[in-house]
């Protein structure tokens, strides 16, 4: 199974939002399946078969996530993102002032899932073929 060196490693080549297709690919091959990125300190879950899970740590000193959700500001944040147009530390502390809690990768569904503090979902998107 994979392991958090592994995942550092395909991650390494992430240098904006743009790269995420990429990383997605490089993820499967090393045999996940799903993961939970929580904005408040960046601490991820990640899923493999036959309920295998490693957790990658703590990026950053913890954020406060806002109570309040804004999709809408979330959302032009996320295409600037996603247009290379800022870091992700950068990109995660827009996140908590707009109320997301955590993203969740489906890989079989090929979709993230971006959720604020009550559960909802507040944008489900595709994730782009490489």
């Amino acid at each position: 199974m994979f392991t958090i060196d592994a995942i550092k490693a395909a991650h390494a080549k992430v240098k904006s939002g743009a790269d995420f297709p990429n990383y997605i690919q490089d993820i499967i091959k090393l045999g996940v399946t799903e993961y939970e990125t929580y904005v408040s300190d960046s601490h991820t879950i990640f899923f493999g078969k036959e309920n295998y899970s490693v957790t990658a740590g703590a990026k950053y000193a913890p954020l406060l996530i806002a109570d309040k959700s804004d999709a809408a500001a979330f959302k032009k944040e996320l295409a600037e993102h996603q247009q290379g147009k800022s870091d992700y530390l950068s990109f995660c502390q827009r996140c908590a002032k707009y109320g997301v809690e955590k993203w969740v990768v489906d890989i079989a569904k090929m979709n993230c899932s971006y959720f604020d503090k009550a559960g909802n979902a507040m944008l489900v998107e595709n994730i782009p073929a490489v």
